[in-house]
């Protein structure tokens, strides 16, 4: 039986994770899109990272390769589609997974203008260009599917500006790109995740605040409405998966909410 992106090829940019506990976004949205019969291009700014997926998916039996690429680098951003293109022809799917948290980001009336300026280049521009980048080759082959991971601090939260309106920026440039490239057969989707147990997620805001990652994980699950438990990386996989699929054929600008009631 094929899987539900046989055939495509996919690029994972952010396919591959900080240390941690769990499996991150990107690795797990990268081994889900070969475990269903995708090619992956593992993308990452750290060439070793990118490896890793990329070996663990071959080693699963999937098909896949790597490569290093920093989003915030125009030239860079335009690698990646030209890369995909010169190894396997063409370009079915984008996932964009990039995205940063912390570093100092805080309410507005405390924030530094340096921290803003680099997660909103990492986060909303460095998705910016690598959609403006994939857009003509999709439009030029006459269709193809973008997949932005966004955050449900794009509507919630309040101390971390800087982070919040990077995720808002998301929402919006999902659902512009989905406007003015449906006609070209290009759609354009977003998955909007809530509290998730991830390494970014729980490991990283255990080690900036001294505590345990048991600490973090039981606050973070405690708000979840849904079974009181955070998500886990597959939950962003899954989502990511449908929406690149040709079972959401008939779906763009859309930005899906993956909370677990959260978002209520």
């Amino acid at each position: 039986m094929p899987g539900r992106v046989d055939g495509k090829i996919a690029v994972v940019v952010g396919a591959g994770q900080s240390d941690g506990e769990t499996i991150g976004n990107g690795r797990a949205t990268a081994m889900l899109f070969a475990r269903e019969g995708a090619t992956v291009l593992c993308v990452d700014r750290i060439e070793a990272r990118a490896k890793d997926t990329a070996e663990a998916i071959i080693a699963a039996g999937g098909m896949a390769s790597w490569l290093a690429a920093d989003v915030t680098d125009s030239a860079d951003c335009a690698r990646i589609v030209t890369e995909a293109g010169l190894r396997y022809g063409r370009l079915d799917i984008l996932v964009n997974n990039v995205g940063i948290g912390g570093g100092g980001d805080a309410p507005a009336h405390r924030l530094d203008e340096a921290v803003f300026d680099r997660i909103l280049a990492v986060n909303l521009k460095g998705m910016w260009l690598t959609v403006r980048a994939a857009i003509p080759v999709m439009r030029a082959q006459g269709g193809g599917s973008i997949v932005n991971v966004s955050s449900l601090a794009a509507r919630t939260g309040g101390n971390q500006m800087a982070y919040e309106v990077s995720k808002a920026g998301v929402n919006r440039l999902t659902t512009s790109a989905a406007q003015s490239n449906a006609r070209h057969g290009v759609r354009v989707n977003a998955v909007m995740m809530g509290y998730l147990d991830t390494p970014m997620a729980v490991s990283a805001i255990a080690h900036a605040t001294g505590r345990t990652t048991a600490e973090i994980r039981a606050q973070r699950d405690a708000r979840v409405p849904l079974r009181g438990k955070a998500g886990s990386a597959w939950d962003t996989a899954y989502a990511a998966l449908f929406l690149g699929s040709d079972e959401a054929q008939f779906i763009t600008g859309e930005i899906l909410a993956v909370d677990g009631g959260m978002g209520l």
